[in-house]
């Protein structure tokens, strides 16, 4: 996979996900793909879709502060 942002080639990783909002969630261990030129992180599109539901799954615990690990809730 290319970079989306400066077109170097990429190596397969984990991240640690921070979204702010009402709350704070932190997803860890996210598979993604890291350029190895500019570091920039990308996501697959079922990646990004998971996210996406698991945010969304903490923001209505009402939690202020929510830590989960990417492969428990994708299993």
């Amino acid at each position: 996979m290319k970079c989306i942002a400066c077109g170097a080639g990429t190596s397969l990783g984990t991240t640690d996900v921070t979204n702010l909002g009402s709350c704070l969630v932190i997803v860890r261990s996210v598979p993604c793909h890291k350029c190895i030129e500019c570091d920039e992180t990308i996501y697959t599109f079922d990646v990004a879709k998971c996210l996406e539901t698991i945010v969304s799954s903490a923001k209505m615990a009402v939690n202020e502060i929510t830590v989960v690990n990417y492969s428990s809730k994708v299993a």
